[in-house]
């Protein structure tokens, strides 16, 4: 399989995670105008789990380092799998609020707040887990980003417009918050069903980042005939909406997303392939750098502060800048 030996290709691979886990999101945007994220979210399942197929018979399965991906599946032990799924089902709790946090609050609010306080816990939670990187150095990082999160807020704040549009907006928020408590720990039962120290010749009974990321999909996937099913009947916003409605949507509108889960996909799985070399931790924290991604596409390509005052613009110029220096100390704080 293919395994990463530098901690500077390793930081490249988080930084395409970033990328990936920051632009998903436009799909869902895409979708909305004729799609409700309910609907979509199948779609973007679906195209998680064709993905890590792809990947594992390709990346998974090359080279002559590790495990190969058909072995390495066959080998795990029950445990290894058990977190691992876990791992995807609570991800796919947490995903789904904030795919409805982003319906109601758009991308430039959801992202920066959910995957901001996903970020912040989930590098105390990671380190815990796996102490590797400076934690001095981690934690001023992680600290840039708390203010960058707290710009965001007050930015989102300004532009709040009053009635129908005000009450969707703050319950955006607070779906956004509850999404990145539970997406902050997703990642450390991953971790525990993986032998992340030691890719080249990983311990029997456990996972690599193919098999992981293959199975994590499994959780998902299983997962969302609860959570999904759920919400499609008992919505955050709109009317209930049937799975017959699913089978009405165009080609072009299951595509899009099918695209937004092989987006997310790749993201998570070069994370993961990461890891062995950044830490959990670092690897974890570029990745969750995604909010000013999102936050990029929000304000500038969807435009949704658009008519802001110049001090809500101010507030954005300063989150965008809190967010590059931070993640810009974490990643000296893993070298």
């Amino acid at each position: 399989m293919f395994i990463i030996n530098s901690y500077t290709l390793a930081v490249v691979f988080c930084f395409i995670t970033m990328l990936c886990w920051g632009s998903w999101g436009n799909t869902q945007k895409l979708a909305g105008k004729t799609w409700r994220y309910e609907l979509f979210y199948w779609d973007y399942v679906i195209g998680m789990v064709l993905f890590t197929l792809l990947l594992g018979f390709t990346m998974g399965s090359i080279g002559t380092e590790g495990r190969g991906f058909v072995a390495d599946l066959a080998q795990a032990n029950y445990e290894s799998v058990l977190w691992v799924l876990l791992g995807g089902v609570i991800f796919n709790a947490s995903n789904i609020l904030l795919s409805a946090s982003t319906s109601l609050a758009g991308m430039a609010v959801a992202f920066p707040l959910g995957c901001g306080l996903a970020l912040v816990l989930g590098v105390i939670n990671n380190y815990l887990e796996q102490a590797k990187g400076n934690p001095w150095l981690l934690g001023l990082g992680v600290l840039f980003v708390v203010v960058a999160i707290v710009c965001n807020g007050m930015a989102a704040g300004r532009v709040a417009k009053g009635g129908e549009q005000n009450a969707g907006r703050k319950k955006g928020v607070v779906l956004a918050i509850v999404a990145g408590l539970l997406m902050s720990t997703f990642y450390r039962f991953v971790v525990k069903g993986m032998d992340i120290d030691n890719f080249e010749q990983p311990a029997a009974g456990m996972l690599t980042p193919y098999s992981a990321i293959f199975i994590f999909s499994i959780g998902v996937l299983l997962s969302n005939f609860i959570f999904n099913t759920f919400v499609m009947k008992k919505p955050f916003v709109g009317e209930p909406v049937s799975y017959s409605e699913y089978f009405k949507g165009s080609f072009s509108t299951h595509l899009v997303g099918i695209l937004g889960g092989m987006i997310w996909c790749l993201g998570t799985a070069f994370s993961y392939i990461a890891a062995g070399k950044a830490g959990a931790a670092v690897s974890y924290a570029l990745g969750q750098g995604a909010p000013m991604i999102a936050a990029f596409w929000g304000v500038f390509i969807w435009k949704e502060f658009k008519g802001a005052d110049k001090k809500t613009n101010w507030l954005l110029g300063l989150m965008f800048l809190l967010f590059i220096v931070g993640l810009g100390i974490i990643v000296v704080a893993g070298n």
